[in-house]
């Protein structure tokens, strides 16, 4: 690893073979959001579109 300063910012230097690890390691803590059915989906919304109501 080699590290460089340009204008006052630290960047760093990897090997190509350390980035992929590095990505494949931040893919797998990846957890997409969760996805409504089409009811919870449109409950979800009635609840935001009276709270923004109410709020008005």
């Amino acid at each position: 690893m080699t590290h460089l300063t340009i204008d006052n910012k630290k960047y760093v230097l990897l090997s190509e073979e350390n980035y992929q690890e590095l990505q494949k390691q931040a893919a797998l803590k990846w957890k997409p959001e969760k996805t409504f059915s089409v009811e919870e989906a449109r409950s979800y919304s009635k609840k935001l579109i009276k709270k923004w109501a109410s709020e008005k």
